[in-house]
């Protein structure tokens, strides 16, 4: 049984229309108009029926020979024989059962040939909506080929692509709006994630590159002593370590952008006291003046995260710093919302490279200029943390040299918030 089921489906199927949406639309415009018109035609004739199945109006009467006698004829009203005015009841009194069958069988008539036009007209005017239906919906439809099209052809190498559709603002505009700016977007991620790669590739090939050689420098040596071997693995050590610091920041990159599933409070105030708290020797050893200004500032989100922010904050004002330089770091809360601003002095930004400093492995000076410090990610990571944590970065660059930064969480949600991270705790002095 179920053989032969499967055989009448392959069967039939290619003698079916496809069950497209201008096909549904199409039927729901016949089947309105249908029930619409029967509708109709059904109260006119209730109404019409209703109209012929009385006597003559009020005034008129039968002649006793056949016909109607109208009012204030020549021979003055018509008088039944039972002595009554030319009334509705006595003008039928006065008709033989012949007349009155005759009258009925042509009222009869009337109302079967009113049907019968009615219906052929009902059915006419069906079969024409259908085809207009038909028509209409094509050319409503008309953009969503388009779209559909258009979605088709897009692949990865041409997302450039855009609809532009022309016409009324209506919804299937705004549909292609709306797509052209998804295609707009996925463009900019996938240039995004190609540079990436590039770059990350790139930064990840200098390390190995300089392991491969001094080892090969160490094994070729004929002379080679015990110290010479030591200082070469020293060397590859280094190399090491700056491989698994780049990767580190790869990962914390890569869950930086991957969002926040679970948030939970934490009092950015505590997180920038401590971060402070354990850079005070660097900043003496470069030289370095240190100026926190920390009040409670309460936010929600990932406490580690955060803390990376803020540490990729204050070492990138340490790094891109100038002798005898200053750095100021505070915290407060402004109308629910727990800010962050690190301001140094340094070397003068131009406003137009502020932007590129956000991008991987983009530092100042050149698109992969060789630093002894730094991995080119310290900024994009904080830029992908906060997005995370739908906060908000506003950066400018100081007229007389280095940046100031500002990080602004969103307000944080009412709930219970860690003894260790209540607002009423006294926040630590900072030394």
């Amino acid at each position: 049984m179920p053989v032969i089921a499967r055989l009448t489906s392959r069967i039939a199927r290619p003698y079916l229309p496809r069950r497209t949406v201008r096909l549904r639309m199409t039927l729901l415009y016949g089947v309105l108009f249908l029930v619409s018109g029967a509708t109709l035609l059904a109260a006119t004739y209730f109404l019409v029926r209703h109209a012929v199945s009385g006597a003559p109006a009020e005034g008129y009467a039968f002649a006793p020979g056949g016909g109607v006698k109208p009012p204030g004829g020549a021979e003055g009203p018509f008088v039944s024989p039972g002595g009554h005015g030319g009334g509705r009841q006595g003008a039928l009194d006065v008709l033989s059962a012949q007349q009155q069958k005759a009258l009925e069988d042509q009222k009869s008539e009337v109302m079967h040939q009113l049907l019968v036009q009615s219906g052929v007209a009902l059915t006419l005017m069906s079969v024409i909506s259908v085809v207009l239906g038909w028509v209409v919906a094509g050319r409503m439809l008309r953009p969503l080929r388009t779209i559909t099209a258009t979605a088709r052809d897009i692949s990865a190498t041409s997302l450039h692509q855009r609809l532009a559709l022309e016409g009324p603002g209506d919804e299937l505009t705004e549909l292609g709006d709306t797509f052209d700016g998804l295609l707009g977007r996925l463009e900019d991620s996938f240039q995004a994630q190609r540079q990436f790669v590039a770059n990350a590739s790139h930064e990840l090939r200098t390390p190995l590159a300089r392991q491969r050689a001094l080892g090969q420098v160490a094994l070729a040596d004929p002379d080679a002593t015990v110290d010479s071997l030591r200082r070469a693995h020293e060397r590859i050590l280094v190399a090491g370590r700056q491989q698994e610091r780049l990767i580190e920041a790869l990962l914390t990159l890569t869950r930086g952008s991957a969002g926040i599933d679970v948030r939970e409070p934490f009092d950015l105030a505590r997180l920038t006291h401590e971060v402070i708290d354990a850079r005070w020797d660097e900043a003496k050893y470069r030289n370095i003046t240190l100026h926190p200004s920390i009040s409670p500032a309460m936010a929600a989100g990932h406490r580690n995260l955060a803390e990376r922010l803020v540490t990729n904050l204050v070492d990138n004002a340490l790094r891109h710093n100038v002798p005898l330089g200053r750095i100021d770091v505070a915290t407060w809360t402004a109308d629910g919302h727990a800010t962050l601003v690190v301001t140094n002095t340094g070397p003068v930004v131009p406003p137009a490279a502020v932007d590129r400093l956000f991008q991987p492995f983009q530092r100042l000076g050149g698109t992969r200029e060789a630093r002894a410090e730094g991995l080119g990610l310290g900024l994009s990571i904080v830029q992908a943390i906060a997005h995370a944590h739908d906060a908000t970065i506003s950066t400018r660059a100081r007229r007389e040299g280095g940046l100031s930064i500002t990080v602004t969480f969103p307000v944080m949600n009412s709930h219970r918030r860690p003894a260790a991270d209540r607002p009423d705790q006294a926040v630590a002095p900072v030394r």
